[in-house]
């Protein structure tokens, strides 16, 4: 596969986001079973000329996907550069379909580094086709963009030394606490202090990699994020066992692919291909390979074993939001 990109991230290598023969054959027959059996939608054979994204795309002669930094496992750069995840896995599948359905199988694809800051706004302005990464799917979110079927469900928690005393959010009281700007957490954070009258300081970082850094260098006392997140920090630290994550979950939350409004075409395309996914057993596949055994950078463990929600969600796909 071709990737370019103008922000000079590396071409990840083929097995970051190979898509296997044997998976696509699983793939493409449960399409067609979704298909036939209307569990897809009904759109699922528009023609490209009713997608702006679409025909974008074949105009342009280049997908372009927006990729996360540091959003460990769903989607990041390891310390050689090349962007891996458990969403960008599904994103090449999406990838794949595209190609396949403008009949082009060797269009390149460039890799667009995104943020929890600029994501909406790049998707809006068409520098970026779509996404896959950890954004949450909200209503809020709804009225600017566009969402995929939801393609992780999380729960919003706190990430702390093991000996702070904290051991949840009622315990934060005097206590600085670091979220990442742009997030669904710092709306969360900035609520449970002005609801509850908890005395906190409240400090903003960049991306998860600089929220991180705050807390690991005891400017901050805990770090307020997506449970599935704060494991992936824990697990590119230099001293997993010093961490743990704590607390009652504030919030749930489902994670979807992004791309622009009003593009049934496109949305048809990516929803079918995820449906697809999750119905043959492909996702689960794909989930096991990021949270249940060792992944770059530092080959460790998150030992974040499938949910119930999530079991749940590969037998019945759906794109409804939480909030």
């Amino acid at each position: 596969m071709t990737a370019r990109s103008r922000h000079n991230t590396p071409t990840p290598p083929p097995e970051t986001h190979a898509v296997t023969r044997s998976a696509v054959i699983r793939i493409i027959l449960a399409t067609l079973i979704l298909c036939l059996t209307g569990a897809g939608h009904p759109a699922a054979a528009a023609d490209d000329d009713a997608s702006d994204t679409l025909k974008t795309i074949r105009e342009r002669g280049v997908i372009r996907l927006g990729h996360r930094l540091s959003s460990i496992p769903f989607s990041y750069i390891d310390d050689k550069g090349h962007v891996m995840g458990y969403s960008h896995d599904l994103a090449m599948h999406i990838v794949e379909a595209i190609r396949g359905h403008l009949r082009e199988p060797d269009l390149p694809v460039e890799l667009v580094p995104i943020t929890s800051g600029n994501r909406i706004r790049m998707v809006r302005k068409g520098e970026i086709d779509f996404e896959c990464g950890s954004t949450t799917h909200n209503t809020t979110r709804e009225r600017e963009v566009a969402f995929s079927t939801t393609i992780f469900i999380i729960g919003t928690r706190m990430l702390t030394r093991r000996d702070s005393g904290i051991a949840d959010f009622d315990d934060l009281e005097g206590r600085r606490v670091v979220t990442t700007a742009g997030t669904t957490s710092e709306r969360l954070l900035r609520q449970l202090k002005e609801e509850r009258h908890i005395d906190l300081t409240m400090i903003t970082a960049r991306d998860h990699g600089e929220s991180f850094l705050t807390l690991e260098t005891g400017r901050a006392d805990a770090f307020m994020l997506d449970d599935a997140l704060l494991y992936g920090e824990v697990a590119k630290s230099a001293h997993p066992s010093e961490w743990v994550v704590t607390g009652t979950p504030r919030s749930f939350e489902a994670y979807g692919c992004m791309m622009r409004k009003d593009d049934p075409a496109m949305k048809t395309l990516v929803d079918n291909t995820l449906n697809a996914l999750m119905t043959s057993g492909e996702a689960e596949r794909i989930y096991m390979r990021w949270f249940t055994r060792p992944i770059p950078p530092n080959n460790l463990n998150l030992n974040f074993p499938l949910s119930g929600a999530m079991r749940e969600l590969y037998r019945k796909p759906n794109d409804h939001p939480f909030q």
